[in-house]
């Protein structure tokens, strides 16, 4: 399933990815590497100074772009912009998460989601309830799910007599917790989807809709009983396939439970369009989707879903193991998934709670602010809020984030965290920028996404392959051309690296990152 939301990932308001076609965009690939930032060594020269005029040109305030760039291992000049102010990261965000995760959990930390019972198992019937015991693993899929009830029918069980019991204890949260107001107009797109401690499959469900001589078919993946589907799309006949946004996904909730989910548009013949949504709460996803899980493979249920807790007397059946942290953050970094990485804030704080803590979301930000403190890293400004970066509030500096990422490139997992972020040209959310330059695979960049906001943050290599830290933050609005300043600034760090005598040093708001 994860694999499929991949696509919508990269359209989602908090990294809706680019605006490929924009006047910006295309002026900022356009210009040609002797008109690059060149070797000036006057003011308006310097290489800061040529991003910052570029930045005037296409009316990005000066007070709203924020960048720095060092050298890591050959020669360079470090260069600030508006370094030390705090800005909203957007999704770049999710490079100080993963990292710390990295460090605090280990790179093979894994998730265990354990079965239990407080029954027998009398011939092919498991006389009692079946307990889930979750751990707030971000990648608990239908696939990993389908083969651990797999087993349960393997032993012979073909029959429970109890209640499917779901255990979300694992995370500590307060009932009311801070809340994104996005600024679009679908509350079930997947990027807004909220941790929880019974996450599966992302919580999302895949609508689609096909055409052929039979007019329309609409269906549904995960399928649930409670979820229905009206399905007014007309067939055409054969034609070019309509863009989604050309449909109508229109979900209607009922007082018992139940979903209707209308989806109006016209489809020609051959065409497929789908949509992702995120409909239910998810202890209702899980225990829905599980007990639809075992009835597709023969199993019955004489009671129903519930949440509980499992008894201390309850013995274990089986276990379904995660990947490895690796794995697990090259997803959050790669598709930029929030709840993925909101997750992975709760387990470093469940992981590290002290005594008297009943918020994990705030345990996993104290254990980070520390970490980072114990790194001589200044903390001052910083706001992590929920450690995705789908937020209004938070903050990171440019010298912050710059310092940050000098620190995971000495860092024993420095190959996880850089295998974990988008190549240039290539994959990820920075697969169609900068296309058809010589930067394709040059650099490895986590990029951020937010209405306002427009960010990059990674690694970057020079024509003479000098590897750069490379941080862009642009707080504007409207921040559309934004991205075009944050391509021009990867381009020109790649064909004219600020090189030069120290007289073509930018200016530095602060001492410099060491």
């Amino acid at each position: 399933m994860l694999h499929l939301l991949r696509q919508f990932s990269i359209l989602s308001t908090a990294h809706l990815g680019a605006i490929w076609s924009t006047p910006a965009f295309l002026l900022c690939l356009t210009f040609t590497t002797p008109l690059a930032f060149g070797a000036d060594t006057s003011v308006t020269g310097k290489w800061s100074g040529k991003l910052q005029a570029y930045a005037n040109e296409i009316d990005v305030d000066a007070a709203g772009l924020a960048a720095a760039v060092i050298p890591l291992n050959g020669p360079g000049l470090e260069q600030y912009i508006n370094a030390d102010i705090p800005m909203n990261p957007g999704s770049i965000m999710k490079v100080l998460t993963t990292y710390a995760a990295l460090e605090i959990l280990g790179p093979d930390y894994h998730w265990e989601t354990r079965f239990f019972t407080d029954g027998q198992l009398v011939g092919n019937t498991l006389d009692g309830n079946l307990y889930v015991e979750f751990s707030g693993d971000p990648k608990l899929t239908i696939e990993r799910l389908w083969t651990v009830i797999g087993e349960l029918r393997g032993m012979g069980v073909s029959a429970i007599t109890g209640d499917l019991v779901l255990d979300g204890h694992y995370f500590r949260l307060p009932e009311r917790s801070p809340i994104f107001h996005d600024n679009g107009d679908n509350p079930h797109a997947p990027f807004l989807v909220k941790p929880s401690a019974y996450l599966t499959n992302l919580n999302v469900t895949h609508f689609e809709v096909r055409a052929d001589e039979r007019g329309t078919r609409a269906w549904s993946k995960p399928a649930f009983d409670r979820v229905v589907i009206d399905n007014r799309v007309t067939a055409m006949s054969e034609a070019r396939c309509p863009a989604r946004s050309q449909f109508e996904w229109t979900p209607q909730f009922h007082d018992n439970g139940h979903i209707t989910v209308k989806i109006e548009g016209k489809l020609a013949r051959g065409c497929r369009t789908s949509a992702y949504l995120s409909l239910l709460a998810p202890e209702d996803y899980s225990g829905a989707l599980i007990q639809s899980l075992w009835q597709n493979m023969g199993g019955t249920l004489a009671g129903t879903y519930r949440t509980g807790v499992t008894p201390p007397d309850a013995r274990l059946m089986m276990a379904a193991y995660s990947p490895d942290l690796v794995t697990i953050i090259r997803d959050i970094n790669k598709w930029s998934s929030n709840v993925m990485a909101r997750q992975l804030l709760l387990n470093i704080g469940a992981e590290n709670r002290q005594p008297g803590e009943l918020d994990d979301r705030l345990a996993g930000i104290r254990t980070i602010l520390e970490w980072l403190e114990s790194k001589n890293i200044n903390t001052a400004g910083m706001v992590i809020d929920n450690g995705a970066g789908l937020s209004r509030h938070g903050r990171l500096s440019a010298r912050q984030t710059a310092q940050i990422l000098q620190q995971a490139w000495n860092s024993p997992f420095a190959a996880d965290l850089m295998s974990s972020l988008p190549l240039i040209a290539m994959d990820g959310t920075m697969a169609r920028r900068l296309r058809n330059t010589a930067l394709t695979g040059e650099g490895r960049i986590k990029t951020g996404y937010l209405q306002g906001v427009r960010s990059i943050a990674g690694y970057s290599r020079d024509k003479s392959e000098t590897n750069w830290v490379v941080v862009g933050m642009v707080n504007h609005d409207p921040a559309w051309n934004g991205q075009a300043v944050l391509d021009r600034m990867l381009y020109s760090l790649y064909f004219t690296p600020p090189l030069g005598t120290a007289l073509s040093q930018a200016p530095d708001s602060g001492s410099s990152v060491r």
